[in-house]
C-alpha cells in the first residue's frame, strides 16, 4: 500500500530555523484527515495534537485539520487505503475501521469486554494496544497513538430500549464489520451495515430505525433532529487511532519523529480526559435538544453481557484466536 512519491507529495519544505539547530533547516506542513465534524471530540484531539507539535517545534511544523471526510469522500475504508498509499498524510479513524484491514483490531470491539474506561485505557496503553498499533506497519501506516472513545449506545426513532427483547426486529445501522453484525443479530435486532455518510438521511427517511455510537456522534452530527431516544446500552468500547503514512514517517528526522510521537501521546491523554469529563454533559445536551434518555434494567444488561460472552468463541475467527486470548488474559478475563 506504499507509494514511492508519498514523502515528496506530503511535505512542504521551506527555509526556516532547524528543529535540531543544523545548518540545513526545513519547515514541514501536513494535512490531517478526520471523518468527523469540526465540533467533534475527534477534531478536538486532532487540534490538540497540531497545537502541541507546532509549539514543540517553534512553529516549524504546521498541521491543518480537514474534517467531515472531505479528503477521502466520506469513505473511511478508502481513507485507510489512501493513507497507506501516501495520498493522505495522517488521519484519526476508529479502530473498527482499521479492523477491515487488520482483524486483530476487532478485539477492541468485543461486546462488554471493558467494564469501565480505566480498563479501556489500560488496554490501549498496554501491550495489546501497542501490538495493534504496530500491526498497521504492514499496511504502510505508522500508528502513533490510541485515543479513548466513549462507550457506544443505541439511539432510536420510536422505540424505548430498557430490556433485551426491545431490540427484536430493530433495523439498526452498524459499521460494515461482521463482529457488530453478529452481535446484534444474536440479540434479535436487524443490523444494517451502512456508510456513516448515509446515516442521517436514512434515519430521516425511516429507512432504518436507529444507530449505535458514542453519545458525541448524535450530538455533533445532529441525529437528535431525527432520533427521539438515547438508550444507554454501553455495549462496545473501541478507540480512535492517530496514524501517519509510514513512508512519510520514515523520511522525517529522528528528532521530529520523537516530537510527533510525544505529541500524539499527549493529545491522546488530553482527549481521553476531555471525553470522560464531557460525556455526562453531552447526554444532558441531547436531553435539551429533545431526546429522552433511558437506562437498561440492570438484570437486562447482565443478559446482554451473557449473550456477548457466549459469542466470544465465535468471535475468535474474526479476531484471531491467539490475540483474542492474549487480550482476555491481559484483562483477567480467562
Amino acid at each position: 500500500m506504499r507509494s514511492t512519491g508519498a514523502i515528496a507529495g506530503a511535505l512542504a519544505l521551506l527555509s526556516s530555523v532547524s528543529l535540531s539547530g543544523a545548518a540545513e533547516a526545513q519547515e514541514y506542513s501536513f494535512r490531517m484527515a478526520i471523518g468527523d465534524p469540526i465540533i467533534s471530540t475527534v477534531a478536538i484531539g486532532a487540534e490538540k495534537f497540531a497545537e502541541i507539535v507546532t509549539e514543540k517545534t517553534d512553529g516549524d511544523v504546521e498541521i491543518e485539520i480537514f474534517p467531515d471526510g472531505i479528503l477521502f469522500g466520506g469513505d473511511q475504508n478508502a481513507a485507510v487505503n489512501q493513507l497507506g498509499d501516501g495520498a493522505l498524510d495522517m488521519v484519526i479513524l476508529s479502530s473498527n475501521v482499521f479492523a477491515s484491514f487488520e482483524p486483530r483490531m476487532n478485539a477492541m470491539s468485543l461486546p462488554y469486554l471493558f467494564s469501565d474506561y480505566g480498563e479501556l485505557e489500560k488496554y490501549m496503553k498496554g501491550e495489546p494496544g501497542q501490538t495493534l498499533l504496530s500491526s498497521l506497519d504492514r499496511l504502510g501506516i505508522k500508528g502513533l497513538a490510541m485515543m479513548l472513545r466513549t462507550f457506544r449506545h443505541v439511539t432510536t426513532s420510536d422505540r424505548v430500549i430498557t430490556k433485551v427483547d426491545d431490540l427484536k426486529g430493530l433495523k439498526l445501522r452498524v459499521p460494515n464489520n461482521q463482529l457488530f453484525v453478529k452481535f446484534f443479530k444474536e440479540v434479535g435486532a436487524n443490523p444494517t451495515p451502512m456508510a456513516f455518510t448515509e446515516v442521517y438521511t436514512a434515519l430521516q427517511l425511516g429507512a432504518i430505525d436507529g444507530q449505535e455510537n458514542p453519545v458525541e456522534i448524535p450530538l455533533s452530527n445532529r441525529f437528535y433532529e431525527v432520533q427521539k431516544h438515547l438508550n444507554l446500552t454501553g455495549h462496545i468500547g473501541d478507540a480512535y487511532i492517530l496514524a501517519v503514512n509510514k513512508d512519510l514517517w520514515d523520511g522525517l528526522p529522528p528528532e521530529l519523529q520523537e516530537i510527533m510521537q510525544e505529541s500524539a501521546l499527549e493529545a491522546a491523554e488530553y482527549k481521553g480526559n476531555y471525553d470522560r469529563q464531557e460525556e455526562a454533559r453531552m447526554i444532558e445536551e441531547l436531553k435539551e435538544k429533545g431526546m429522552e434518555v433511558h437506562e437498561l434494567d440492570p438484570e437486562e444488561k447482565e443478559k446482554l453481557k451473557k449473550i456477548s460472552l457466549a459469542l466470544y468463541p465465535e468471535f475468535e475467527a474474526l479476531v484471531g484466536a491467539e490475540f483474542m486470548q492474549e487480550s482476555l488474559k491481559f484483562l483477567g478475563r480467562n
